[in-house]
């Protein structure tokens, strides 16, 4: 079966990629290349030993999105990742956020449109803001979000919604990630963001190899046992077969309408807790500091995977230890074969 990955060059697409193969689907992948690499693709064909069908296209050109849908009769399903991610950047330019997040995926629904299409969308824990009870569920109310990009998710997640009220024959699942580490295991693709990195553990190997010449931790005064921020981590190759998970449950005759999924571990770790576990895994030391809190920034959330793991069969199965050495792994192989 044909399932677009759009964003399928990213850190998260790519991974689910193949993860998508290795359950015998057919990715077809499409990418602006805005915020990847086309030697990605390069690296996928090493992994999985066949080049998977690439088209470079932006989501945001209504017309073209249309003529590729016209053009692709066999695909059954879509992953939309396609979306910028950061939440510090999203507060500075709140208008590129608005336009790619929501363009992207009003485009896509309007050209699939009557097809009888599965759709995962690519959503987040940032929908719950600051959750009032913690470990969060998908039942707990979504608050005001903390940033632009978070209030992207949510909108979409309304978008969602909407559509499936109105009588779509989509079907459809949200999976809310909390927070994407690590690489996979052949160290051929992993996390590598463009310019400074908006994330902390690319920013801590980026660190401990002497890209960067010392890491920041955004705040530590939060009401938390050590001050600094609590998230979430999850490993990016069990948030691929995440998605694998979800097209499979919407492949069943009594899946109608649209779900909502928590993807993590259901352990929080605080970034000072995770600087410890990168250190206890490879054995360096970090030069960091503590900063100013960082606007956007919510103080503490993880999640409860209880639902995804009676509904979707599946749980992480990947721990913290993992997520740091095979992040520290990708990071050496890029410095020795730049992309």
């Amino acid at each position: 079966m044909k399932i677009l990955v759009n964003g399928g060059l990213g850190f998260i697409g790519s991974h689910t990629v193949v993860e998508l193969v290795n359950s015998g689907y057919d990715p077809i992948i499409v990418d602006d290349l805005s915020n990847s690499d086309i030697r990605i693709l390069d690296q996928l064909t090493k992994i999985i030993g066949f080049k998977p069908t690439f088209h470079q296209l932006d989501l945001c050109d209504e017309q073209a999105v249309k003529n590729f849908a016209d053009s692709q009769k066999d695909i059954v399903g879509i992953i939309h990742f396609a979306a910028f991610k950061a939440v510090g950047e999203s507060v500075n330019l709140p208008l590129k956020y608005y336009r790619n997040n929501f363009f992207s995926l009003v485009n896509v629904l309007n050209a699939f449109e009557g097809r009888g299409m599965n759709l995962v969308f690519s959503s987040s824990c940032t929908v719950y803001g600051q959750p009032e009870q913690l470990p969060v569920t998908e039942a707990a109310p979504v608050q005001t979000a903390q940033s632009p990009y978070g209030n992207t998710k949510q909108v979409a997640e309304e978008i969602l919604n909407d559509v499936i009220a109105s009588g779509s024959d989509y079907k459809m699942i949200s999976l809310r990630y909390f927070n994407p580490v690590g690489a996979h295991e052949s160290a051929l693709i992993g996390e590598q963001p463009i310019g400074v990195p908006q994330n902390l553990v690319p920013f801590i190997t980026q660190t401990a190899i002497g890209k960067r010449e010392k890491l920041m931790v955004w705040g530590g005064d939060y009401n938390t046992p050590d001050g600094s921020c609590i998230r979430d981590y999850i490993h990016v190759v069990d948030l691929g077969r995440a998605h694998v998970a979800a097209l499979k449950l919407m492949e069943k005759e009594d899946f109608t309408g649209i779900d909502f999924f928590n993807i993590g571990t259901g352990k929080g770790s605080s970034v000072l807790e995770v600087i410890k576990a990168f250190e206890e895994a490879t054995g360096l030391k970090l030069n960091y500091e503590i900063a100013p809190r960082r606007d956007g920034d919510v103080e503490q959330v993880w999640g409860d995977a209880t639902k995804s793991t009676e509904k979707l069969n599946w749980k992480a199965e990947l721990d913290l230890s993992t997520m740091m050495s095979s992040a520290w792994k990708w990071e050496n192989y890029i410095a020795q074969n730049p992309l």
